[in-house]
């Protein structure tokens, strides 16, 4: 019985496979579990009947490694990965990273920076004009010119970096499906150009098939900011697999085309995707190299819905799996959850039933069915829509249903609440069954920062909307006689947010009584709009300059106030209080941040006390397990994988994903 996909020329011979139809080369170890965008498309494409073989992380210093399993029929399918291959190896701050979750044993270096682009030119280099197509995460954020962070500059599409001829975007099964059976039918690549959800290049703009826009070329955007900012949210904007028309872009002497978005899979087509035969696990290759550590976050974890229109700006989720909500029914994902209770490692818990946002299972109004997403209103910021439909029935009744499986003992959620749609809901049930039966320990929301027009920036609620979440939490759990923790997700240095305003979430987190151990700094990924704040220093949305945190130490001074009471901070936060001439927060009253120096005591001496909280400074101090998530440390995100992988977008974006 053959499990795994084949792997290597071995695993071809012992299927008598003389032939394949298509390599699908990732930056990945390969792990057949449906939270891996590698695994869901080559199961889809085995599921047409296609023959697939994984080239995972080869070595692109050496040639012969993309050659090993012999050249495909169709094809070769390229992915940089199920995050950004540039996210998994930086920090916020542009340091190296020293491990990899999606690597065996979590070695760092197995696959190359911007990996779409170098494994795309090694194809090209073994096998020319073999008909090449990108996706994933990586590629579906960079298929417009775009800002990219790492070389502080604007890149051309990725599809011309990467010498492709298609490229995937968003959720990518209906895309993969067309053009392989095209393929197939030995339709020319180069006259592949009506599906959805894909980009290609052309000599002429009438080879667009639908509707269209067009945006300012990649030369103008590299030179005009107002351009880029313009650019930018049409290509946000026009997202919508209802409404959404083709966006086309001039670069150099050719047009890049993206068509507009795939429709989502209906119920009963997830449900079909999400029970094709995955063996759940990483290859068993890699069990002597220390196994894949990403497989721990969603081994007995499982996803019920895709999309998402909480609508951040930081994040990359609206611009890669798309703000609509599609989810699966009851009877799929208990059959999945009782699958899981006969796995030998199991133990009765069940880490999470979510997706990128854990209670979204509904379209969020009627109009969003027949209309799409409303163009420039956000559902749930600065405050609600009225057309809201704030509703978690079906969620409690499947949640329900799951509790009740024999071999149960608990059903989490950890994938992320989005505590302002929660208290649109009156009824609250959804909320009461939560906090009795869904968190483990603590609760981790992301209200992100609490000044009015941060939040804005963000597309964030007021800092109230969560306030009244967190009372009303606590209520609940005095209630029900829990003693569970609400941990806050923040953010430093995102477009808008000045040092001032970093000071005024200090003194919020102060009368918290509560700091976070870790928080994350503004991390710019290619396409989003926040991303587009921070190149431009203009909001795309009103064209209006916007303040821009840039410098290092300038965001080094308004991480340091989010975490004001470590002793190894104390003298960022004087600096930065004396700088905003706060020295007002320098005393002995319940509203300061930190105690006096002590006359003649050097300051480095006084550091070591400054982190000890006396009665004025919160008591509260978070548990262990409290720990925010650090700079978009890399974790497995569920189903956001399209054409290859799910970003925080990043989410569920790059690292867990914030709500």
């Amino acid at each position: 019985m053959h499990d795994f996909l084949p792997i290597s020329k071995e695993d071809l011979l012992d299927r008598e496979w003389y032939y394949y139809d298509f390599l699908l080369i990732t930056g990945d170890a390969y792990v057949d579990h449906p939270s891996f965008g590698t695994a869901i498309i080559s199961r889809v494409l085995e599921d047409l009947g296609f023959r697939v073989a994984i080239l995972a992380q080869p070595d692109w210093k050496n040639v012969d490694s993309f050659t090993a399993l012999g050249k495909p029929r169709y094809g070769v399918l390229v992915n940089g990965g199920n995050i950004d291959s540039m996210v998994a190896h930086y920090t916020a701050a542009r340091k190296r990273r020293h491990d990899d979750a999606y690597s065996p044993g979590r070695k760092a270096g197995l696959r190359p920076d911007r990996a779409t682009i170098v494994y795309g030119n090694k194809v090209r280099e073994v096998w020319g004009d073999i008909p090449l197509i990108i996706g994933g995460l990586e590629a579906s954020l960079r298929r417009f010119a775009h800002y990219d962070y790492w070389e502080d500059k604007v890149r051309r599409s990725i599809l011309l970096d990467a010498q492709a001829d298609l490229l995937i975007y968003g959720m990518g099964e209906r895309a993969v499906a067309d053009i392989a059976k095209a393929l197939a039918a030995g339709t020319p690549v180069r006259e592949i150009t009506d599906v959805k959800g894909t980009c290609f290049l052309a000599k002429d703009p009438a080879a667009c098939h639908y509707p269209s826009l067009t945006v300012a070329s990649y030369e103008a955007v590299c030179q005009s900011k107002k351009a880029y900012a313009e650019a930018n949210l049409v290509e946000y904007d026009e997202h919508d697999p209802i409404r959404g028309k083709a966006v086309i872009q001039p670069h150099e002497d050719r047009y890049l085309i993206a068509n507009p978005p795939a429709m989502p899979l209906t119920t009963a087509e997830l449900d079909h995707v999400a029970e094709l035969p995955y063996m759940r696990e990483p290859h068993p290759v890699y069990d002597s190299m220390g196994g894949v550590p990403a497989i721990e976050e969603v081994r007995f974890s499982v996803t019920h819905n895709r999309g998402c229109f909480g609508a951040c700006k930081f994040c990359s989720l609206a611009f890669h799996q798309g703000r609509m909500i599609t989810s699966r029914s009851h009877e799929s994902v208990i059959r999945e959850v009782t699958a899981l209770t006969k796995h030998p490692g199991f133990k009765g818990y069940i880490h999470d039933v979510g997706g990128p946002t854990a209670n979204f299972r509904r379209p969020s109004c009627q109009k969003q069915r027949k209309h799409g997403l409303c163009k420039h209103r956000d559902c749930l910021a600065p405050t609600p829509c009225p057309n809201l439909d704030a509703d978690h029935a079906d969620y409690l009744q499947l949640l329900r249903k799951l509790r009740a499986i024999p071999g149960i003992k608990k059903i989490f959620i950890r994938s992320g609440i989005r505590f302002d749609y929660l208290m649109q809901d009156k009824n609250g049930e959804f909320f009461a069954d939560l906090v009795k039966h869904h968190i483990s320990g603590q609760l981790k929301v992301a209200p992100e920062h609490c000044v009015a027009h941060v939040l804005d920036a963000m597309g964030k609620p007021h800092i109230q909307a969560y306030e009244k979440f967190r009372d009303k939490y606590q209520r609940l759990n005095q209630k029900y006689g829990m003693n569970q923790f609400l941990v806050p997700y923040l953010m430093s240095s995102h477009p808008g947010a000045t040092l001032a305003d970093a000071i005024a979430m200090a003194q919020w987190i102060n009368k918290t009584g509560r700091q976070p151990e870790q928080v994350q700094d503004f991390y710019p990924t290619p396409g989003t709009l926040a991303t587009g704040m921070y190149y431009t220093g203009l909001d795309p949305r009103t064209m209006k300059p916007i303040y821009v945190p840039k410098t290092p130490h300038e965001k080094e001074l308004q991480r340091a106030l989010l975490q004001w009471k470590r002793p190894e901070k104390r003298r960022l936060v004087l600096e930065a209080l004396h700088r905003e001439g706060r020295k007002d927060l320098i005393g002995y009253g319940p509203d300061c941040l930190l105690r006096p120096n002590r006359p003649g005591k050097p300051e480095a001496a006084q550091a070591a006390q400054s982190g000890k909280p006396g009665k004025a400074q919160g008591r509260g101090k978070a548990p262990a397990k409290s720990q925010g998530r650090g700079q978009h440390a890399p974790a497995p995100q569920r189903s956001k994988s399209a054409g290859k992988q799910t970003s925080r977008s990043p989410g569920k974006t790059q690292g867990k994903r914030r709500k």
